[in-house]
């Protein structure tokens, strides 16, 4: 979308301008005038948005805004504005305006009326991925395991293309489950060229899995963590959305500013534990700190790791104490996913046959919502068998 922005202050052309190569399809500033008169006096060729800054406005640059719809019939009109000015809003109406914003600019809202604008005028994003996020309600439940190979499993069995960032804050290893390559760049090397962020760029960050599968690493010092803002997190989620079909964060256990805006922005929570008290202990903790947010029971789904059947404690007891709907058991295949952790490599490219990968394979089916033909071949795959083999 080509864009023209009338404003004196540089600071948010900057933020603009860093903010529309985040969209698939990119927002382009063509060109910037200083007021609404320098506009008029030159124009630009064909502007589908022109954004106004009308914090420094006077009255005679109001009685321009009507000739500036004018001059540009087939754009959109965008009021930026940092006070309430009724009389100012009146005539913006009158001129067409249909989006006004305050300032300092929310990104948040700007991406809304941003996307208002595209869809009235037709332009549809390439993808809308899924954001689904990993936590472990106590430490060494397993979650960076599952998510990582789940990862794996849904690139390869599902033929989808998948990106998984590691949240850890401290001493994130996700990329050591699943590869034996050194991360070339880090979430905090992203985070301090937030303005660079599209999807080649962030494609360029990767440690690349497999096809379809790559693993955005955490800082390997602690210190570099700080890098990473909340809005950071925006900026990459929204740029990932457009370029993957599902988003997988492994959130670790720390809840902080990062954490929490991106558990904002996920679509389905999965926490993830064993079936013993001290997890289930800090999984209610961490049930009760969801619900104080406001984050609906529905897309929060118990994931069990290490489960076998028999055990004093049953999945029943476990949704009794939670109030939480277990989807999903991974077995104790301890050898398998042991030798897969310590190896580096997915446990579904290792041990094919193994309960950790069936199982694997049963959450992609599960995830997808693959129905029962589908589900045949993804097994097919799963154990190379072709139908002249049954």
């Amino acid at each position: 979308m080509k864009a023209l922005l009338i404003s004196r202050d540089s600071q948010l052309y900057a933020d603009i301008a860093s903010q529309g190569t985040a969209r698939v399809p990119p927002l382009n500033i063509a060109a910037s005038r200083t007021s609404v008169r320098d506009a008029l006096d030159r124009p630009v060729h064909d502007p589908e948005l022109v954004i106004v800054d009308a914090s420094e406005l006077d009255a005679a640059d109001t009685d321009l805004l009507e000739r500036l719809s004018r001059h540009f019939p087939s754009a959109q009109l965008m009021l930026l504005t940092g006070q309430q000015q009724p009389d100012l809003l009146i005539r913006a109406m009158r001129a067409g305006v249909r989006e006004v914003l305050q300032l300092p600019l929310e990104l948040a809202a700007f991406h809304e009326a941003l996307d208002r604008i595209a869809a009235s005028a037709g332009v549809l994003a390439a993808r809308d991925g899924k954001v689904l996020a990993f936590i472990a309600c106590k430490g060494g439940s397993g979650a960076t395991f599952i998510s990582t190979n789940f990862g794996f499993a849904l690139a390869t069995l599902a033929d989808k293309k998948v990106l998984l960032i590691d949240l850890h804050g401290q001493f994130g290893d996700a990329t050591l489950y699943v590869s034996d390559q050194k991360p070339a760049m880090t979430l905090s090397d992203v985070c301090s060229q937030i303005s660079r962020v599209d999807g080649p760029f962030l494609e360029s960050c990767l440690v690349h899995v497999a096809h379809g599968f790559g693993v955005l690493a955490a800082a390997d010092d602690p210190s570099q963590a700080k890098e990473a803002k909340p809005e950071h997190i925006d900026a990459i989620l929204r740029v990932a959305r457009q370029h993957y079909d599902y988003i997988l964060l492994d959130v670790g256990r720390q809840i902080d500013a990062v954490s929490l805006r991106a558990l904002d922005c996920t679509d389905v929570i999965y926490p993830v534990l064993q079936l013993a008290l001290p997890d289930i202990r800090d999984a209610r903790r961490l049930l009760d700190i969801f619900r104080s947010l406001g984050y609906s029971t529905d897309n929060i789904r118990l994931i069990v790791n290490r489960y076998e059947k028999g055990g004093k404690l049953r999945l029943q007891d476990l949704h009794s104490a939670l109030g939480a709907e277990v989807v999903h058991t991974v077995p104790n295949d301890y050898i398998a996913v042991t030798d897969s952790v310590n190896q580096g490599v997915p446990v579904l490219q290792l041990t094919r046959s193994s309960a950790a990968a069936r199982s694997l394979a049963e959450l992609v089916e599960l995830v997808t919502a693959r129905r029962a033909p589908e589900s045949k071949g993804l097994f097919d795959r799963l154990f190379g068998r072709s139908e002249a083999d049954y």
